[in-house]
């Protein structure tokens, strides 16, 4: 059986520790979206947003999707966008753990789904840990609301303001 790579390792559930030895791979996997986050942030086409988040993804972003940049993504491999959803501007998504937005979904200004943490123990506060945000379909996640690792969003659902 092959050794899994640490993004593997991390979506199974493991904790990584700070010096894992693969962890420059988190550092320079991140880097790469970064220079696509740049195209993507300073671009006016909602088409072309679509086509770069489609390959920050590595899906296809549906054109039914409106994006208001900035947008901020460590990773992106790890998220999934349905139909018909609106992510307006300054949002942030740490999606190594994975987050799922299914359709018809609103996203507010400001509002940070982070699927990465760490756990509390001080002497392990500097390893990573993750888990899934699934947002649900007709969801609203108002502005400024963070989303945490293992959480899902019920379909028709609310969050408020601020959350």
């Amino acid at each position: 059986m092959a050794t899994k790579n640490i993004f593997e390792r991390l979506r199974n559930g493991e904790t990584v520790s700070a010096n894992d030895p693969e962890g420059f791979l988190l550092m320079e996997a991140s880097f790469e979206t970064k220079k696509l986050l740049l195209q993507m942030n300073n671009s006016s086409s909602p088409s072309e947003i679509r086509q770069l988040l489609s390959q920050l993804t590595g899906r296809e972003i549906d054109h039914t999707v409106d994006v208001f940049t900035p947008l901020y993504i460590n990773y992106g491999k790890h998220t999934k966008i349905g139909k018909n959803v609106f992510i307006n501007f300054d949002c942030t998504f740490l999606d190594l753990g994975g987050i799922t937005i299914e359709d018809n979904v609103l996203i507010a200004t400001k509002v940070s789904l982070l699927s990465e943490g760490h756990p509390v123990s001080p002497t392990d506060r500097h390893s990573l840990m993750v888990g899934p945000i699934h947002i649900k379909k007709n969801a609203w996640i108002g502005a400024g609301a963070v989303i945490l690792q293992g959480v899902t969003i019920g379909e028709n659902s609310i969050v408020a303001a601020g959350a």
